[in-house]
């Protein structure tokens, strides 16, 4: 409360000395009329507690008294510049860089991806231009260029693509939008493919422990998207896209500026596939059949001149798809969900979802059928005697209905959703000196049925947050965090978050990072593939209040270095991180027993280890090359022993080629890219149980997957692309176990090791208007 008072008496005091009288101007990279705006060059008087910090134009506006006529404009990497100021004015400065060090973010041409040098978190930046070097149908598939993130199938039937960073599933991932929860609880399975490429201007990707303003469910990392602005993004986008597999995908932007304030968005993306793929003919789709609509009206308000920004968004989603054996129509084939072994009392008592006995002659097929509406205000306010202090406010609602079956188990659930979040940022002193604080409420109401038991459930929490950061650009940054949050089954818990950043020496940074993530675990909604399958669903109930299990609990901590250099005048970064997560609690997800799925809470030790040396550089000019190696190390005791985790490869390898011609004056040029994942051998879960044809090995082999995509650029407003995924052609044998005997305990869906579909050609263009 100390500080908090502090802090508004440093905050009030400069408002209170000042006239309305101020200095605006704008600082750029030295070099001519159109050098680019700096963003973050820091602008302040001299001898005074007074100073901003300029926006991503470059912008800055600070209050003017003739007691202070020194501006000191400075930059890292640039030369620092003091002007002499002697009344109100707009100034437009150019700074040099400077010879010591000449550049703040390492990047890669065109900005395609930021690794800043100076802030506490380990964060990385990917930009719409990175996006754009594969086909990127939505965030899902967004990563395949990147080795801070894993994909993989999650199942043999949906085509669904899974991700994982530090070797843990996106579960232990916080997924915002615009920093408001996004991905999360009835979305978890299929939310990612529910956001369009094309509707992302940039993806922030933060390993460790996140910030405590954004809640306190992040255990193993953040990964927050930023959409594209009305005011900003083009007036007309079109992008058109179809594989050779049938899926075809549009996508269309329209952006109107109403008036110097006002700018409006309204964005339409469809997809659809109807055509039948059994390329290793198993009798059972490779991909699902598809449709999906997802319309998207955004509203942008800005006015810089009294500190307002505001962006309301509203959508709705309609997802339907069809899986199973290739002979299914859903018309005359959908089982009898009534025909259960168990009555709905006894299942209740046992926790137990049985197999029911049913026709060999039974086609096995499955619907999932979603319709979503939600809806978000972001609002706020920047002081404009006090450029670093501002009010936010932050509020989100949505209704997630997904109806769906598999074989003869019904999954239906509807959650809905409220999140508010108010925020106030401001310094303590000087602009080195900054805290932010606020407070969060959220409610979650779950109608859980699986099959004929009722889990349905209300979540509420109410937390307050602290989070105090240092800025001392030379050497060390730190942000240290703190929350205090009451949820009706969590209880009340405190969750601290801590990042330090320290400078050793020129272009290098050393952070290291700890933090707590604590959350009620949805088993269902985040396993809905184990529904595929003939074993057993087991809840191994221990008296908590989620599904009758604990909530989870883990603490991260991790390390990294980053270090840029020049070889062979090219510039380049070497990156190497080591990060583990300790559960003190988590729900174990135990699928050893071929027969069975069982779900309690942890008994002994599980963590995660996870290590990766990466490596940038430019080889040539325009000709670029990211490599990484991975580690991991995941381990979990299960009632078996203590085993590694299933289905995840120990040792992966990464390689990133790209190359473009030099544009001309109408921007036409050529770009080509080439992406290389070796995937290591993975433990397979034990099978041995199985009858010898349903038996597996106990590993699988390693694999490379290889995609690439040639673009050509005819104009700043139309290019054409062409690419290829899975070029070596490699395909998993048997991804459905037991496809001779859907209904039987055998079938299994869920050991996807290795891709399912073979080489895959697409296409596709863009206009931009």
């Amino acid at each position: 409360m100390k500080k908090i008072i502090i802090a508004f008496a440093f905050a009030i005091l400069p408002w209170l000395a000042f006239s309305q009288e101020k200095v605006e101007g704008t600082v750029v990279e030295a070099g001519g009329a159109n050098a680019l705006g700096l963003a973050g060059a820091n602008v302040y008087w001299m001898d005074s507690q007074i100073g901003v910090v300029t926006n991503i134009d470059g912008k800055f506006s600070i209050p003017y008294k003739k007691e202070y006529n020194k501006l000191i404009i400075s930059y890292v990497g640039y030369e620092s510049d003091t002007l002499t100021v002697n009344a109100p004015k707009v100034v437009k400065h150019g700074l040099k860089p400077s010879n010591e060090l000449d550049e703040v973010v390492v990047q890669q041409e065109r900005d395609n991806i930021q690794k800043t040098y100076f802030s506490p978190q380990n964060t990385v930046t990917v930009n719409s231009a990175e996006l754009l070097k594969a086909a990127c149908c939505n965030l899902a598939e967004s990563f395949e260029t990147n080795p801070a993130i894993d994909v993989n199938l999650s199942d043999g039937l949906t085509g669904t693509k899974q991700i994982q960073m530090l070797g843990l599933t996106s579960p232990y991932l916080m997924i915002t939008q615009e920093n408001i929860p996004m991905v999360r609880g009835a979305s978890q399975a299929y939310g990612l493919t529910f956001t369009p490429g094309t509707w992302i201007e940039s993806i922030q990707i933060t390993k460790g422990a996140g910030s405590v303003v954004n809640g306190y469910e992040s255990i193993s990392g953040q990964i927050n998207t930023e959409l594209v602005k009305p005011l900003t993004d083009g007036s007309v986008f079109i992008n058109g896209y179809g594989n050779q597999n049938g899926r075809y995908e549009l996508n269309t932007h329209f952006n109107k500026k109403l008036s110097e304030k006002w700018s409006t968005g309204l964005y339409i993306h469809g997809n659809k596939r109807t055509q039948k793929e059994d390329d290793n003919g198993d009798g059972f789709l490779d991909a699902p059949l598809a449709n999906q609509i997802n319309v998207m009206n955004r509203w942008q308000y800005q006015d810089a001149e009294k500190g307002w920004v505001s962006f309301f968004n509203v959508r709705f989603l309609n997802d339907e798809k069809q899986v199973g054996q290739v002979d299914f129509n859903p018309d005359t084939d959908r089982v009898d969900n009534n025909r259960r072994m168990f009555s709905q009392a006894e299942a209740l008592a046992s926790g137990e979802v049985e197999l029911p006995i049913l026709s060999e002659a039974e086609v096995w097929g499955s619907e999932i059928n979603t319709r979503r509406f939600d809806t978000s205000l972001k609002l706020g306010y920047v002081f404009p005697e006090l450029p670093f202090q501002s009010f936010g406010f932050q509020t989100a609602y949505s209704l997630h209905k997904q109806d769906s079956y598999f074989g003869y188990r019904t999954y239906d659930i509807n959650h809905e959703s409220i999140y508010t979040n108010l925020l106030f940022n401001s310094i303590i002193g000087d602009t080195r000196n900054k805290f932010k604080t606020g407070l969060t409420f959220a409610y979650d109401g779950y109608d859980e049925m699986v099959t004929a038991t009722d889990y349905s459930r209300e979540d509420r929490s109410v937390g307050a947050f602290f989070e105090y950061s240092y800025e001392n650009l030379e050497k060390v940054s730190l942000t240290a965090g703190l929350r205090v949050d009451n949820h009706n089954r969590l209880g009340t818990f405190v969750t601290p978050r801590f990042h330090i950043r320290y400078t050793p020496w020129e272009k290098g940074s050393l952070r290291g990072s700890f933090g707590r993530g604590k959350r009620a675990a949805n088993i269902f909604a985040e396993n809905q593939q184990l529904f595929a399958s003939g074993r057993e669903i087991k809840i191994l109930n221990s008296g908590g209040d989620v599904y009758g299990l604990d909530p989870e609990d883990a603490w991260n901590y991790g390390v990294s270095f980053l270090q840029g250099f020049n070889f062979l005048n090219r510039k380049g970064d070497f990156t190497v991180d080591y990060y583990i997560t300790d559960f003190k609690n988590q729900v174990v997800v135990d699928w050893e027993n071929s027969q069975e799925v069982l779900f309690y809470n942890l008994e002994g030790s599980s963590t995660a280890k996870s290590f990766q040396i990466e490596v940038n550089y430019e080889f040539l000019p325009r000709l670029n090359i990211r490599t990484a190696y991975k580690n991991y190390d995941v381990t979990t005791d299960y009632q078996s022993g203590s085993l590694q985790k299933p289905l995840q490869a120990q040792h992966l390898f990464f390689a990133n080629l790209e190359y473009e011609t030099k544009a001309k004056d109408n921007g036409s040029q050529w770009k080509f890219d080439y992406t290389l994942h070796r995937v290591g051998e993975k433990r397979l879960p034990d099978t041995s149980s199985n009858p010898i044809a349903y038996q597996l090995a106990a590993t699988s082999s390693p694999y490379n997957h290889m995609n690439a995509q040639i673009t050509k650029v005819f104009s700043n407003t139309f290019e054409v692309y062409v690419g290829g995924e899975n070029l070596s052609n490699v395909q998993q044998d048997n991804p459905v176990l037991g496809a001779d005997d859907p209904f039987g305990p055998n079938f299994d869906t869920t050991i996807i090791y290795a891709p399912i579909m073979g080489r895959m050609f697409y296409g596709g263009f863009r206009i931009k208007i």
